[in-house]
């Protein structure tokens, strides 16, 4: 995957992540809330494999 590809799935993931986190938030559901976290922790991840691509595709 290029650098771009990771930044956008990165967004998609924390966006995604953050929606169940609220959710699970408003709800008391821990399990979706649980599960938003991993999902941004996730997002996180990709975004930092996304700035090195970059560096690297330079």
């Amino acid at each position: 995957m290029s650098s771009t590809t990771d930044k956008l799935k990165a967004a998609g993931n924390k966006a995604a992540g953050a929606a169940k986190d609220a959710v699970g938030k408003a709800t008391d559901n821990k399990e979706l809330q649980a599960e938003g976290k991993a999902q941004k922790a996730k997002g996180a991840v990709q975004d930092a494999t996304g700035t090195v691509k970059g560096k690297l595709e330079r």
